[in-house]
């Protein structure tokens, strides 16, 4: 599989990208419009080194009540651009009409499946197009980024365990199940939500997340109620749900932390960051018994986890949601069949929620 991330907002890719009633951040940390205005800037083309099958956009962003973030892709292959597809719109506000992925786009060079552009045949080059829209106070755009890919892995995967085994994060463990049946109105009720969980679960380790009055609205009997107030912000109301990838990085940015999707290519990468005591957030799918111990047991074509840490035989060490009680979150999987579910399943999806300023391990190009 390959993999290219790319930061596209970078102080010198700002003052190079065409903008139109875009200005700088009065703080210098990305762009913003004026109280009322609209502005839209246009990235530089990135061509990586292969041909493009897919692509997920992510994006920190402050958007006060009333305001607009809209981030759109366009693709190039030789002699040819594609139109602009819609990644998502957003906002942090609970709006239905402003949250939301866009459906029902599809053509003869791509489509857009909820939070993912997937091309029809691989292109070389592509470019993200932002439009802040202000109400009395106006957005700012702090990250803007894309990780671009193709050649899914399929079949039997297997890495070597790293230097992480014996290495194990304090995450806070959060079950969805114990939401099951709540807010059926939130894609169905708690038990759709191992991505806002997961989210809630890394907000809680580094700190972050809201604080009481934020979620005063939450039933009082309700346990953990942070985790009602990421599924509420993370809702996409096209989609009817609360997995949205980029909806997730940005609910967590909106805190203050950096965040983003990229894709790794094995446990031995997601062990760099259980080694710089980063947890990441992990897209797996599994059919039945093919996860030993997994909560699901019927399987499933998507979920979320958290990788906290590595057992000294390198098996990862999971919270995983949708376990029955916050007691019995903490998993432990086989590495072999862990990495086949993440890696075939999602393509080795991951949210990476961290500080700013925190550093990241090397890399070659995932991150």
């Amino acid at each position: 599989m390959q993999v290219h991330f790319t930061r596209v907002s970078t102080p010198s890719s700002f003052r190079a990208g065409a903008a139109a009633g875009v200005e700088p951040a009065a703080d210098g940390r990305g762009i913003t419009v004026a109280a009322g205005a609209s502005g839209s800037w246009t990235g530089p083309w990135v061509a990586p080194a292969f041909g493009i099958e897919e692509l997920v956009a992510s994006w920190n962003a402050d958007a006060p009540p009333g305001a607009l973030v809209e981030v759109e892709v366009q693709g190039r292959s030789p002699g040819h651009e594609t139109r602009w597809y819609a990644l998502g719109r957003w906002t942090y506000a609970d709006d239905r009409r402003r949250r939301t992925s866009v459906p029902g786009q599809a053509d003869a060079d791509a489509a857009v499946e909820v939070d993912t552009l997937v091309a029809r045949t691989p292109l070389r080059a592509y470019r993200l197009r932002v439009t802040l829209t202000a109400a009395a106070a106006p957005p700012t755009l702090r990250l803007l980024a894309a990780a671009a890919s193709a050649g899914r892995a399929d079949g039997e995967i297997a890495s070597l365990p790293g230097a992480a085994c014996g290495v194990e994060l304090g995450v806070p463990a959060y079950a969805q199940s114990v939401h099951a049946g709540r807010y059926p109105e939130l894609g169905g009720g708690g038990e759709a939500w191992c991505s806002p969980t997961s989210t809630a679960m890394v907000l809680a380790y580094w700190g972050s997340g809201p604080a009481p009055p934020d979620y005063a609205w939450v039933d009082p009997g309700c346990p953990d109620p942070w985790v009602v107030h990421a599924a509420r912000h993370t809702f996409d109301h096209a989609y009817g749900g609360t997995g949205n990838w980029a909806f997730n990085i940005a609910y967590a940015a909106h805190f203050g932390l950096d965040a983003f999707v990229t894709r790794l290519r094995s446990l031995r990468e997601a062990e760099r960051f259980v080694g710089e005591r980063i947890p990441l957030v992990a897209s797996i799918a599994a059919a039945a018994g093919e996860l030993d111990g997994f909560p699901l047991a019927r399987g499933t074509a998507g979920h979320l986890v958290v990788v906290t840490g590595f057992a000294a035989d390198g098996s990862p060490i999971v919270n995983d949601p949708a376990a029955e009680s916050n007691a019995t979150v903490r998993r432990i999987y086989d590495r072999r069949q862990f990495e086949r579910a993440w890696i075939g399943g999602s393509g080795g999806a991951v949210y990476v929620i961290s500080p700013p300023g925190k550093a990241l391990p090397p890399s070659d190009g995932s991150w």
